[in-house]
């Protein structure tokens, strides 16, 4: 369980997060945390977020934005509402290090699917990207569909192919909750051989 003041680093995308308000904190009403983005860092997926809004605020340096389809670039001091529902990606497109307040209304499970993701690029289980492979996919997605989704291909198709997916990937040994104490170094050791 997160703690304020933590810091996870993942060392795939360069990005770096800062518990400032955890959930438990804010009886589950918000989650925030200060994000830190290394330059020139990779677009993620477009996704949303079904039952969530999420605010940013620019601290430093710039962020790229692709929202509902449109690219624009945030500068700092600017601010942000990404509503549920809404399909959207965000990165550091620029030669400097952004700093952003990322606010996530309401917490629901989102620390735990941020460990999860930070812990697996850890242990070197995400593509260049930082993204799972599509049978750990497979498992987050379905953990964590109140919080994330990914905007394509469409849901049905999602559905269909991840339940195929699933059985394969905890047949193998993957699970869909990984965090600092639970970290998946034997998937790592067997992903090697």
């Amino acid at each position: 369980m997160p703690y304020p003041g933590q810091a996870l680093e993942n060392p795939v995308t360069g990005q770096t997060i800062y518990f400032m308000t955890t959930a438990r904190q804010s009886a589950g009403t918000e989650l925030v945390l200060e994000s830190s983005y290394r330059a020139w860092g990779p677009e993620p997926l477009p996704h949303f977020h079904p039952q969530q809004e999420e605010l940013f605020e620019v601290l430093q340096g710039e962020l790229m934005v692709r929202l509902d389809g449109q690219l624009r670039t945030l500068q700092r001091g600017e601010r942000l509402r990404i509503g549920p529902g809404q399909v959207h990606a965000m990165w550091n497109g620029s030669p400097t290090r952004a700093v952003v307040r990322w606010s996530t209304r309401p917490a629901l499970r989102t620390e735990e699917f941020l460990e999860t993701l930070f812990s697996l690029a850890q242990s070197g289980l995400v593509t260049a990207e930082g993204t799972p492979g599509w049978l750990q996919t497979s498992l987050l997605l379905h953990e964590y569909a109140a919080e994330f989704r990914l905007a394509k291909p469409p849901r049905w198709l999602q559905q269909t192919i991840f339940a195929f997916l699933r059985p394969l990937a905890r047949l193998i040994g993957l699970k869909a909750v990984y965090g600092p104490r639970m970290q998946p170094a034997p998937l790592a050791a067997t992903r090697r051989r």
